[in-house]
């Protein structure tokens, strides 16, 4: 059954192609359901002799394969590109390696092509396209019967136009055959409210080279000094264990709800990961699972996540956009990764709904200037009633000295951190420095002495459901 958005889509779709436009721009909010319209999109086509083929492109091979599952059971067909199938799903990197034989299906058939997250590819034309970009202005923008492009995220890092989109003149602001923004979703119940926690620091004690001690009062003066990086904080015991904790914390709650509930921890590197992996296991007693390009077969370690009750999965931007995993509801943000883009679509991973009662969606993250920038962004979209505050209680949830307190915790399989203050010591636990080599950050300008207590700036969007 299709959501009202998606049907109010297909119908604009129907008049568009009706019109003799054969290129559909559809910019909807992540975790909206834009597979489901795609799918939907080809079978119309199909009942109305409008097409013979469909082929579908999306950034993972993740992605890749939810489609053709999607498609296949919407076109009640083989959807894999073998004799007898009607269409088949890649990943844009397939492109490259398509001859001229293959393209020629575009030039002698009706062929409907879908972009999943079509912002990955650049360009107008030759000369400022991107890769992918090429191949859609060489051999599909012109030659395909019909075009769906469609993007949770509309725009581009490099601020170079995303192919098959059409842009305002002066002012450059892409235009799109149809929005479904994320207030659009929420009010809807499409999707889940966000809540985003940015952490902070109000006493951050760094020793130079030449032993003198210099403290900061938030991690923005920090990282507007020359000697602490970003990446470097994020790789910080201390820091580490702050974020997992609150993550931790919040999906013991939700699970007492939701049991199927589930955490997404994004790492900067593999090194990081498997630390993090470390962390969930022995010092929380987590369960979970690590996903990086290193590891056989990750998309069926992501498929296997998908469905069971595995508490967390750690990954390196292995589950990103368009990863449909519905019981994540949790996640912690420690990518080195700080574009706009990138940090909306880790979002979009917690949005799905699903048919638990709790659906609470929150991320945590470090109050780092830019990705601050972000998350008021998103604050702004939700503006029917927003509340902004700043409060200690969500460290003081977990971290309370209270026997009652850690008893709860405790019988929640998780070792509590009961002083706020311990986090800040560099060495957290030589032992476990010692079994897994995490990082001390010791710098051969300077080094992180200790932190003060951890500050919690929670943007708390909601919105009036509209009646």
């Amino acid at each position: 059954m299709l959501r009202e958005w998606q049907r109010e889509c297909l119908n604009k779709v129907k008049q568009h192609y009706y019109g003799n436009h054969k290129h559909f721009f559809c910019l909807a909010t992540p975790g909206s359901g834009k597979t489901v319209l795609a799918a939907e999109v080809a079978a119309y086509l199909f009942d109305a002799k409008k097409i013979d083929f469909v082929i579908c492109f999306s950034p993972s091979s993740e992605v890749t394969s939810s489609i053709k599952i999607s498609f296949s059971k919407r076109l009640n067909c083989n959807f894999d590109g073998v004799i007898g199938s009607v269409g088949c799903s890649y990943t844009y990197q397939n492109m490259r390696f398509f001859n001229d034989d293959y393209w020629q299906l575009l030039r002698k058939n009706r062929v409907l092509v879908v972009f999943d997250e079509i912002h990955h590819c650049a360009g107008s034309s030759i000369e400022d396209a991107n890769v992918w970009g090429q191949d859609i202005v060489k051999n599909i923008q012109e030659q395909a019967a019909f075009t769906l492009a469609l993007t949770g995220t509309p725009w581009r890092s490099d601020l170079l136009p995303i192919s098959l989109a059409t842009y305002s003149d002066p002012d450059n602001q892409i235009l799109c055959n149809y929005i479904y923004s994320l207030q659009q979703a929420v009010n809807d119940g499409v999707c889940r409210n966000p809540k985003i926690v940015l952490i902070d620091n109000e006493e951050i004690s760094v020793t130079t080279a030449k032993q003198e001690i210099k403290t900061y009062h938030s991690l923005k003066a920090l990282l507007k000094s020359p000697s602490i990086s970003y990446q470097e904080l994020i790789m910080h015991e201390a820091v580490i264990n702050y974020i997992i904790a609150q993550g931790v914390s919040k999906l013991v709650t939700i699970r007492q709800q939701n049991p199927n509930a589930a955490g997404l921890i994004v790492a900067s590197s593999v090194e990081h990961a498997e630390q993090i992996f470390f962390l969930l296991t022995e010092s929380f007693h987590q369960s979970a699972t690590i996903v990086t390009y290193k590891e056989n077969n990750p998309s069926d370690k992501i498929n296997d996540f998908r469905f069971n009750d595995t508490q967390w999965i750690v990954s390196v931007g292995m589950v990103s956009e368009g990863t449909d995993i519905p019981r994540l509801q949790v996640c912690c943000h420690l990518s080195r990764v700080k574009t706009e883009l990138y940090f909306r679509q880790v979002l979009g991973r917690i949005l799905r709904v699903n048919e638990f009662h709790n659906q609470e969606a929150w991320l945590f993250t470090l109050a780092e200037e830019q990705l601050s920038i972000f998350a008021n962004r998103i604050d702004q979209e939700l503006p029917d009633i927003c509340v902004l505050k700043r409060s200690n209680e969500l460290a003081n949830e977990f971290f309370k000295a209270d026997s009652n307190k850690a008893e709860k915790l405790i019988s929640n399989n998780i070792q509590p951190i009961t002083d706020v203050k311990l986090l800040g010591e560099l060495a957290t636990s030589d032992t476990l420095s010692q079994k897994h080599n995490l990082k001390r950050d010791i710098l051969e300008s300077s080094y992180l002495q200790t932190f003060g207590c951890f500050r919690d700036k929670l943007i708390e969007t909601f919105v009036m459901l509209k009646r």
